[in-house]
């Protein structure tokens, strides 16, 4: 009968480092992201090639690249390091069996909810947590987040989503644009003006209406991801934004103005939880956003 194989005991810190130098492909900006020296980072992967054996990066004239062992090891360094922080998270809930940490995503406000759970269970560690737009999946699924106000779409895979209730969109233009001053707009009236793009195509399709009713695409603007960007870009007249009708825009930016689209589907205001956890504070707190979040409750403030 064979000798079982030899066990592998891998540092998840050079691996992280390995999966950097990946992502750059230049071991001096992966220094530089990793805050390391790159003679350090250097030594550090030739650790991991030994942990492993096998190498995995090659050095050519023209930069850094992966070897045919690096492209295979990369997907599972990425899901190793995934599995590492879920078990973390996982302990540190087990840890705090009696807490819950709720999380909100921009111009959202939990605070209601949130003093009504405190007021049921008064024993509870109830913690609050502002997330951005693009992790609150991320947060529920490695447990740095127990619940989440956030706004569709989302990917909902391993998750539980309630709508509590609906904003309506709006277009956001400069205040001296041609459509500044009208009751109202629909999609066919800006079909020709760029508006920005996220890394997300789900979110993308939502918020640009792309593609548009009649099969259009909708002309691509600059890639971004934070409001505030997108209010500068629309400011300084680059692009126009669709967003939601919630947010305090003339307050954040006097030379931005909103006009409410028609026609589109509204936003969804929604409460995100792991599918499956009927934890006792989940469960209540769920109870106490559809109360007091919900078409009749739901309140909203500058962030």
């Amino acid at each position: 009968m064979p000798d079982a194989s030899p066990s592998v005991d891998l540092d998840l810190r050079l691996v992280r480092y390995f999966t950097v130098v990946a992502d750059e492909l230049h071991f001096g900006r992966a220094a530089t992201a990793l805050r390391v020296a790159q003679p350090s980072l250097s030594r550090q992967i030739r650790r991991l090639e030994q942990q492993v054996g096998a190498r995995l990066l090659d050095r050519t004239p023209r930069g850094t690249r992966l070897t045919e062992a690096g492209t295979a090891f990369l997907p599972r360094a990425r899901a190793l390091l995934r599995a590492a922080e879920e078990a973390a998270g996982l302990a540190r809930a087990a840890a705090r069996p009696s807490g819950i940490t709720i999380g909100w995503t921009v111009n959202l406000i939990v605070t209601p909810a949130v003093r009504e759970l405190r007021r049921r269970h008064a024993d509870a560690d109830v913690r609050t947590v502002h997330l951005p737009w693009d992790q609150v999946r991320a947060a529920l699924l490695d447990h740095r987040a127990d619940a989440v106000l956030t706004r569709l779409p989302l990917r909902t895979d391993g998750l539980r989503v309630t709508v509590l209730h609906d904003e309506p969109r709006v277009l956001l233009v400069p205040a001296g644009h041609r459509l500044a001053g009208r009751e109202s707009v629909t999609v066919d009236d800006f079909a020709d003006e760029p508006l920005p793009r996220v890394p997300d195509e789900e979110w993308n399709a939502f918020w640009r209406i792309d593609p548009r009713p009649d099969g259009s695409r909708a002309p691509d603007g600059p890639l971004l991801a934070a409001v505030e960007d997108k209010l500068e870009l629309v400011a300084s007249g680059e692009a126009l934004s669709i967003m939601p009708a919630g947010l305090p825009f003339s307050e954040l930016r006097p030379d931005v103005v909103s006009v409410p689209l028609r026609g589109v589907e509204p936003s969804h205001v929604v409460l995100a939880t792991r599918a499956g956890d009927r934890g006792r504070l989940v469960t209540a707190f769920r109870t106490c956003a559809e109360a007091l979040l919900g078409p009749h409750g739901a309140e909203r403030r500058p962030e």
